[in-house]
């Protein structure tokens, strides 16, 4: 079966506007960039996923070899809604939306989201607090309506319900690490010094 990985992002300039406090635009853009390019490269060795495209309104620093979806600026939840539809209309069967600020994300927690999928129609991983959705992994074509947005947890879960399901819930560290906040950047700051004084290298 067929399954794509979905990745919106949003135009460079308009990307992680809650972390002004502590980072100008250019180091906002560079943010972006990174982890981007982080969830693309863990896609890209998923054997689950089988090709990958991003939603935006524009291009900017995305690899060639990667399928753009065009966000026509009507909000993500409607623009999801016609991506989706595009990809089943080339014969994707199934389709994981992981976000692009997943620092952390691990190609085994996308498995895991896959594979979840596959035994409940749709799984869904929780962001760390427990209210926003950071990845949905559903069967293509689908009724669901996506809700991403403050409190989408509970608005995916009962989206589910109303559809007669009960999706799985994937809970794991690196698919729930999403960066919005300072302190969220604070504490990636922080993963990344603890890495780096654990690597052989640094010894």
């Amino acid at each position: 079966m067929s399954c794509w990985a979905l990745v919106p992002v949003k135009a460079r300039t308009e990307g992680k506007r809650r972390l002004s406090p502590v980072l100008d635009e250019d180091g906002r853009i560079c943010l972006v960039r990174a982890m981007l390019e982080h969830v693309l490269s863990v896609l890209a060795t998923c054997p689950g996923v089988d090709d990958i495209a991003v939603l935006t309104p524009e291009r900017d620093a995305l690899p060639a070899n990667i399928r753009l979806l065009p966000d026509a600026g009507r909000g993500v939840n409607e623009a999801l809604r016609e991506a989706l539809q595009t990809l089943g209309r080339v014969g994707v069967k199934r389709v994981a939306i992981v976000a692009a600020d997943l620092p952390l994300v691990s190609p085994d927690e996308v498995e895991s989201l896959v594979e979840a999928s596959q035994l409940s129609g749709i799984a869904i991983a929780p962001d760390r607090r427990g209210g926003g959705t950071n990845a949905v992994c559903v069967t293509v074509p689908t009724p669901f309506e996506f809700h991403f947005g403050p409190g989408s947890l509970v608005r995916h879960v009962a989206e589910a319900a109303k559809l007669g399901v009960t999706p799985a819930i994937v809970a794991l560290p690196g698919l729930a690490f999403d960066v919005d906040e300072p302190d969220d950047l604070a504490l990636l700051k922080t993963h990344a010094a603890a890495s780096a004084s654990s690597s052989p290298g640094e010894r």
